[in-house]
């Protein structure tokens, strides 16, 4: 009898062997695809201090009709072909402060044009003036110079790897009072580029 059940548990063992066998056999595939991707930059920048970069000169002894002007190149130099903006802005600000900046009909009055070409700078620093040997265009029309981000039109630097020329003029009008004499302000210029919008990549 004893001989009977262990050939009897041998043949069950076996037989879930063979049975576990056949539950771990499958046939597999696999394949597979890389991608990369990668994000593109958004980038604007003032020319070097010079000819491509005025800004950074003041003014002094402005009397009510003087007029202010400053080249400034602004390049959009991000990753080529995939950096293109929306829009340019222009946010001004001062401090110190005075009635120059914070009065907005007698004060200075700004304006910004550019040249397709780089502005032909003459004179004597820092009363520089400007000729312009291409086309010109109005980027922000004349109007008082404190603002928040002012909107900056016919750019041709919303596309990639492209420079405007531009020329920033400062005036103070002829109307100024009395109560402009002796005044200062430090003026910040900050030029905001946004992305273009959204699309499938």
């Amino acid at each position: 009898m004893m001989k009977k059940v262990l050939a009897s548990c041998a043949v069950l063992g076996a037989a879930a062997s063979i049975a576990g066998l056949g539950t771990f056999a499958t046939f597999t595939s696999s394949t597979n695809a890389a991608a990369t991707a990668s994000t593109g930059s958004v980038s604007i920048a003032l020319g070097a201090a010079g000819p491509a970069n005025r800004l950074t000169l003041g003014a002094s002894g402005l009397l009510p009709g003087d007029t202010m002007q400053r080249a400034v190149d602004l390049a959009n130099n991000g990753v080529a072909g995939s950096d293109n903006l929306a829009a340019v802005t222009l946010t001004t600000t001062a401090s110190p402060s005075s009635l120059l900046d914070t009065d907005a009909t007698n004060g200075l009055q700004m304006k910004i044009d550019s040249c397709t070409n780089a502005w032909t700078e003459s004179g004597v620093s820092p009363a520089f003036t400007y000729s312009c040997s291409g086309t010109t265009k109005s980027v922000v029309a004349s109007r008082a110079v404190i603002g928040n981000n002012i909107a900056l039109t016919n750019l041709a630097s919303v596309a990639a790897q492209t420079t405007d020329h531009l020329l920033v003029t400062l005036t103070l009008p002829s109307a100024a009072p009395n109560t402009m004499q002796g005044l200062s302000s430090s003026l910040t210029y900050t030029f905001v580029g946004t992305q273009r919008t959204a699309t499938n990549k």
